[in-house]
């Protein structure tokens, strides 16, 4: 088979990578198209992917717009010579249309409910659409549930081990504590409208954490020269190392903040959409605070990453945590090969009889490897 994948972001090459190894070790054939955004490409190239570029794309609305039919005719030459049998994407209109225009199926993993533009420009052109169980808003017939977080793609199970090394890497000892602050720069078609964190209340937010750890901040965007000297200098491969041992992420990015519920960090994420994942990892598990952009909420935000830096036994509460949700989560990845081998009868399976399928995928199969990670060492 051979398969096709657009990457419109960094955490697309996670979803993916684990993915590609393993189809690619039974037979299967790809070809990646990479949008030039943050660390997409550089990730690309650590993990050994080829892959040709769409360009860097739009920011603005207007500018997102005028760059779909460029990306449609980049996507198309390249599909042409190519000749893939599936497209695969999360969210991506341009694998969407190209994919149509070959008469070849696209299908989607996307976990973002508030994407409303991309879901006009995909939806139409997509054959089979597959979302989380907390993912709330209706796609129409093509869409599949499964009960998982994109997140568990590449950071549980056997396909992520975090390596205390990168304690010894940021200049902290074995029992230093630290936290991760995450800021991005609102670039995103359903980011439109949003600020964020107000500038004041990220300094504050340094100045109140670093109390009780040292303070590390991850940034889309320049930072203001107060802030310049918290910059986490590392690899980006290296983030998911970070954000393992880190005793708290504080956040305005989604993926993040899943992501550390998946490594059994405590993480606040503030935005005024917050995900459905990331409410359901709250909700359900206890795993991540949400909050909105709001002063107000800015404020309790701070208040209650110093309750969780100052809350004993805090690590071994969220990994306790994170192995319930683990126990009630499928291995995505492996669902995903599954399902892209066998579609489109994988497609009716689940749509047949969506439990009985998705239960071969269970974590709670693989909960022994779990349990044999140490978080604290």
């Amino acid at each position: 088979m051979k398969i096709l994948i657009d990457i419109g972001h960094p955490a697309h090459v996670h979803y993916y990578r684990n993915f590609i190894k393993i189809m690619e070790s039974k037979g299967h054939k790809f070809f990646v198209l990479a949008r030039d955004k943050d660390v997409a490409q550089s990730l690309l190239g650590y993990y050994g992917i080829d892959y040709a570029s769409r360009g860097k794309g739009g920011h603005s609305l207007v500018g997102k717009i005028l760059y779909i039919p460029k990306a449609d005719y980049k996507l198309y030459k390249y599909a042409r010579q190519f000749k893939p049998d599936i497209f695969l994407s999360s969210c991506s209109s341009y694998a969407a249309h190209v994919s149509k225009l070959l008469g070849k199926p696209h299908i989607v993993f996307d976990d973002t409910q508030e994407a409303n533009f991309e879901h006009l420009m995909y939806v139409p052109f997509t054959e089979a659409i597959l979302t989380p169980k907390c993912f709330t808003k209706k796609l129409g017939a093509k869409q599949i549930y499964f009960d998982g977080y994109m997140e568990l793609c590449y950071l549980s199970n056997g396909y992520f081990q975090p390596d205390f090394r990168i304690k010894e890497e940021l200049g902290l000892g074995p029992s230093d504590n630290y936290v991760v602050l995450r800021f991005v720069s609102w670039q995103a078609t359903h980011d439109i409208g949003h600020k964020g964190i107000s500038l004041e209340n990220k300094i504050r937010a340094v100045q109140e954490f670093e109390k009780y750890a040292k303070v590390f901040i991850s940034s889309e965007v320049e930072l203001p020269e107060d802030l310049k000297k918290y910059r986490l200098k590392i690899d980006p491969h290296k983030m998911h190392d970070a954000l393992a041992f880190s005793s708290l992420l504080f956040s305005e990015s989604s993926t993040m903040a899943s992501e550390c519920a998946v490594l059994g960090t405590p993480s606040i994420y503030l935005d005024n959409n917050s995900r459905c994942y990331t409410q359901d990892e709250e909700k359900r598990y206890g795993l991540v605070y949400n909050y909105s952009e709001s002063l107000t909420d800015q404020d309790k935000a701070i208040e209650k990453g110093v309750e969780l830096l100052t809350m004993p036994e805090l690590k071994n509460k969220w990994r306790k945590r994170r192995l319930k949700m683990l126990s009630e989560k499928i291995d995505v990845t492996a669902f995903m090969v599954w399902f892209i081998e066998n579609y489109p009868s994988s497609f009716n399976l689940m749509k047949r009889y969506p439990e009985k399928t998705e239960e071969q995928f269970r974590f709670n199969n693989f909960l022994s490897f779990e349990n044999n990670l140490n978080y604290n060492t």
